[in-house]
């Protein structure tokens, strides 16, 4: 199972759960894991359907909105 790693400027477990529900409902995702401490996230696909490109498209409308800084590690 292919993973896709980010660097997520989360300050809070409500960020950790916006960034969770943003990212499950991209097809294929199957986990989505937040450290908030260390800052990043994890995604756990099926396959290699759903690219890492499309999934940071969609963190970087939530990081407008939020403040929050995001991208690839």
């Amino acid at each position: 199972m292919p993973e896709v790693k980010f660097n997520v400027g989360m300050t809070c477990e409500g960020c950790a759960s916006a960034v969770k529900r943003i990212l499950s409902k991209c097809d294929g995702v199957e986990d989505v894991q937040t450290n908030v401490e260390a800052k990043t996230v994890v995604v756990v696909t099926a396959d290699d359907s759903v690219s890492p490109q499309v999934m940071l498209e969609k963190l970087q409308k939530w990081s407008a909105a939020s403040g929050k800084s995001v991208e690839l590690a």
